[in-house]
Order: C-alpha cells, then structure tokens, then sequence
C-alpha cells in the first residue's frame, strides 16, 4: 500500500472521532471504506429495522471469506449510548490502517504483535439499533434500544414526544406538595432531591410527552422502557426469561430483528473468539460471570480475563470487574438474556462489557464497590459538582432551562431541566478522540490473542521402493487454544481439529482413511498468574502434534489442518 492509501483513509473520516454520527453519516462512512479499499473492507447488511434501517457490518482484512481467528465488535445496542458507535468505527479505521501501513503498530503494541493482528479478521457492527439511536439524535427523547412496542397496552403509560416544539424532548417539572424534587439553592435550575428541611417549591419530574390512556387524575410512573417495550440486551437466548421475572425480555429470544440477525450471524461464524459489547456510561468494563461468583468460572479462563483486566486498566484508566460480584442492580438477582452471556456461554467468546465515559472519575467521586453502586449512590452534592462540571467543561449542555408550558393534558408545566445525551450518556465531543483512542488501543491487545495453527513440517521419507512415510508436524503458534478459551472446549459446536491428506498421482495406504482428528492445541498462553516463578515449567509440547501417513507411488501430498476456530492451515510436498 502507498501513502496515497492512508491520505484517502484520513480524507475518508466523517468526524466519528469528534461528534456523533446520524445514520446517514454512518452509512456514508462504511460505504466510503468499502469504495476506497475493496480488498479489505466489506460490507454486508445483516438486518433491517421495522422502519428501514440497515445494520451495517464490516468485515476487515484481506480474503474477507476466508475462515480464520476472528474478533467481533458491536456499539450502540442501547439507543442513547451513542459512543459505541463511535468507537466502534475507531476500531475499524484502526484495523484497516494496519494492512494500509505494513509498518504502523497500534499504539503501545509492538511489530509482533501487530504482525499477529493483520493475521486476524474483524467483524464491526457500529450501531445495533439503528431506529432507536436516530431518534436520540434527532429529539433527544430517552429511548432504551428502539422506539417500538409488541403489544398495545391498555393501561395508562408515558409517550415521550417534544411537546412544546422546540426540537428537544427533556423532561417536565410540576409543582406539586407532594414532590421528590427542588430547586438546588447552589446550582440555578438545577434539580436534586428533597430532604425534611427543604422549604417548597416541591415538584414532580416527568419524561418530556404525553400520557396515552390518561384517565384526567392518575398519572402513571414513568418507567426506563416506557413507550418501547423491550431491551435489546435482554432478548439473547441465553438463560432467557420472560416478562416479568426479566424487564424488558420482548415476547421470545431474539423476537427482535437486531438480536436475531446477532446470533443468526455468529453460530455461521465459530471462528469469532473474542467479543467487545459497547454500552456506555460509568467508565468501567464487565466480564463473565453474571450469575455466579469467580469461585465458579473456569480457572483457565479466570487467568486470562486477569490478562485482559490489566491490559484494559493500563490502555483506558478503566477497572474490570464481575458482573455477578460487581454488576448486579438488585444482589443475587442476575441479569437474563444479555448478550455477553450468550457470546461467552453459548459462543464460547471472550465477550465483555465496556461503559464507555468514565463521568464518576470526572467528577472526583470516590469509589464504591461494588461498582454498580456508582449509579444508585449518588448525593445531592455529587449533582450539584455535575452541574459545575456541565457549566465549566461541557458548554452547560446537560442542566437546561425551564420553560413554562401548557400542557394539554397536565395544564401548566415547566419544560428543560436536563438533556444528559452529551456529558452524561456520552462524553464531550472534544473528549471523544481519547475515549476511541485508548479503547481501540486495549482492543487490539485482546486481538492479538488470537490462535495460530500452522502446519510447521511436512517431511516425506523413503520406507521402501515406492513406498514413503509422510509426517506432518502441526503447532499452535497463538496464546490462546485452538478452541478458544477453556471453557469452549466443551461446547458441542466446537469440534477438535482435523488433519486430512490429500494425494496426487499417489496413494494413501495406512492408514487407509486420510482424515484423522487431532485434537485441540493448547496455545503458549496462560493469563496473568497462570504459572508459578517459583516453579519455572513449561507444560509439555501440548500444542504439537505428529501426524504420520503411508503412501504409495509418484506426485504430491497436501496436508490440510482446520477446525471452527482456527480455519485451515496446509502445506504441500513432492513424493518421489
């Protein structure tokens, strides 16, 4: 490639890095990739959404039907986490700067590691719920995944809508005695919760809209699905469950297009090995398990997440942390239905969580542990240093003011108060490029993981006349095993390694079937902590095998090896 390649690439960008792309910017942007660089980037369209939109996804790397160690990333499953796509699109643009530059290395990555990367194919899916995520763009109503129900409910429920015209939809106060809310004497404009001291004016807080099926007295209670009742990351089949032991679940796994074209994609693609789920915000990342303690993972798999977690923390400043131990809202009620529990249970993926923006740390908040206390565990002085940090770093983006309003349903209201899309849902524009920069930095370490079969010999040697003895020596050159991760090894999917000899102009004749099943390779690696210094062993050549063959005649042999998740390495050999 020329430099006149990477000066198309940088005229290619759309400003991702700097802003928040709407769909048709999005679309613009892989297709550019595609017409500029045919080789190494394709794009397919998995899916439609119910109004129109297509699921782009990018296949990055040369020979894109080539099957080989792969890696997936996805962004923006959840409507308003608009930073996923984003970076997303980073890592994309990173991958394929890596075959346009056979010198360049990702940053903090030297050239063996980034000599292993353009040996690994990339799947990016920028935005996995496309209708959801152009509303949040284009109002700024809160939606969850997408602005869609499967059932019409009789009882009354909040619609979001921008009701005063103004282009927004934020929220609503209303004076009432009766209220959670008042007016922060320290911050104008801004809302925090009431105390007993607190002197009126007290209000009630709703979503910007309009309530469906109002009886003209009761207003209902807003809920975080509203008007869209299911939640993109609760419809994945594993450890499913219905409504209403799983909020948000949608009528049956994968009843949504976006999930189902999901998991449609990856069991025809076993060779995805690692996977990078990207929600946003709290500046974290989240690994297996989610329903049960560490004391219950796969020790083998435990040590490499321990590999990872301090690669990530080293690369983005973030922590990582147990689903189960650290991420449950309600404890010892796990999630159901999420996607990284499907990618790494089903799949047999390394497939986690980032919380992109790390807004606690910008804040100055103290840690909490366990993590998810962050989000349920915030005073009216840690609002109240929101509000200042908005108004200094921010452009006051997030505290808006109150307009009053007279709303056909609940009279005379005040509307602003908070548009959170840009300083709380997603970081600053201006602080965008660092977040895509480190993120796709601790990526590319995690792809560097990937195994390697090769055929490393292939000798044939005389028995007797016509008769030769063919030997082929097989290794796993990567850290991980060729099945994965440990715990893959056992899923039904993921099958041992195959070694088939083909002859020319020869013949095989011990043993007479040319196919024989090897096994899985164990890679060099062992996460961190996965050995002993105080006992400096290896493990046996546990990633080898000697695979021998008897032939007969004059030609050639080709040894073939191939399982799920590695594809198919060969070599070739004259006999005779």
């Amino acid at each position: 490639m020329s430099a006149e390649d990477l000066a198309r690439l940088d005229g290619l960008h759309k400003g991702f890095r700097t802003r928040y792309l709407r769909h048709a910017d999005l679309d613009a942007q892989t297709l550019g990739w595609c017409e500029a660089f045919p080789s190494l980037v394709r794009r397919e369209s998995i899916a439609k959404s119910p109004e129109g939109r297509d699921l782009w996804l990018l296949t990055i790397g040369p020979e894109p039907d080539r099957a080989r160690p792969s890696v997936w990333v996805d962004g923006n499953m959840h409507a308003s986490e608009l930073a996923g796509s984003s970076v997303a699109l980073a890592i994309a643009e990173d991958a394929l700067r890596l075959h346009l530059d056979p010198e360049s290395t990702p940053r903090g990555m030297s050239a063996v590691a980034a000599a292993r990367l353009r040996e690994v194919r990339f799947y990016v899916l920028p935005r996995m719920a496309p209708d959801g995520a152009e509303a949040v763009l284009t109002d700024g109503r809160y939606v969850r995944s997408n602005p869609r129900e499967h059932v019409a409910k009789r009882s009354a429920r909040w619609r979001g809508c921008d009701v005063d015209g103004d282009g927004r939809a934020m929220v609503m106060r209303v004076e009432d005695p009766g209220g959670e809310f008042v007016a922060a004497t320290e911050f104008p404009g801004l809302l925090v919760p009431r105390r007993i001291d607190d002197p009126g004016p007290y209000y009630k807080v709703y979503p910007e809209g309009v309530i469906d099926g109002f009886d003209g007295d009761h207003v209902p209670t807003p809920t975080y699905l509203s008007d869209n009742d299911t939640d993109l990351n609760r419809n994945f089949p594993w450890s499913w469950r219905p409504e209403p032991e799983q909020a948000g679940a949608g009528p049956y796994p994968t009843s949504e297009p976006e999930a189902r074209a999901v998991v449609e994609f990856m069991v025809r693609h076993p060779e995805v090995f690692a996977w990078l789920n990207l929600h946003t915000f709290g500046g974290v990342f989240i690994r297996p398990l989610g329903h049960q303690p560490d004391a219950k993972m796969n020790p083998d798999d435990l040590a490499i997440w321990r590999q990872i977690a301090q690669w990530n923390e080293q690369c983005t400043g973030y922590p990582t942390v147990s689903g189960f131990e650290d991420f449950l809202y309600e404890p010892d009620k796990p999630l159901h239905g999420d996607l990284t529990d499907f990618g790494y249970h089903q799949r047999g993926a390394l497939a986690y969580v980032c919380e992109l923006w790390d807004l606690f740390k910008q804040l100055g908040l103290p840690k909490r542990k366990p993590f998810v206390d962050h989000y349920s565990q915030l005073t009216r002085d840690d609002l109240i240093a929101l509000a200042r940090w908005d108004e200094a770093h921010n452009a006051s983006r997030i505290v808006r003011p109150w307009k009053p309003f007279n709303h056909p349903q609940l009279g005379w209201v005040e509307v602003g108060g908070l548009d959170p899309r840009v300083g709380v849902w997603n970081p600053p524009n201006d602080l965008l490029g660092g977040v895509c920069a480190d993120q796709s930095s601790a990526f590319m370490r995690v792809a560097s993981l990937a195994p390697e079969v090769k055929v490393d010999k292939l000798t044939v040697t005389a028995v007797s006349e016509g008769v030769w003895h063919v030997t082929a020596t097989v290794q796993n050159h990567g850290y991980l095993p060729s099945c994965g991760i440990a715990s893959a090894k056992e899923l039904p999917w993921n099958e041992p390694l195959v070694a088939e000899l083909r002859a020319e102009g020869c013949t095989v004749i011990a043993p007479t079937e040319p196919r024989r099943v090897i096994g899985h390779l164990d890679g060099w690696g062992r996460g961190l902590y996965g050995g002993s210094l105080f006992y400096l062993r290896s493990r046996g050549n546990t990633g080898t095998r000697v695979v021998e063959w008897v032939v007969q005649g004059k030609g050639s042999v080709t040894v073939s090896v191939w399982g799920p998740r590695v594809g198919r390495a060969e070599k070739s050999a004259s006999v005779g």
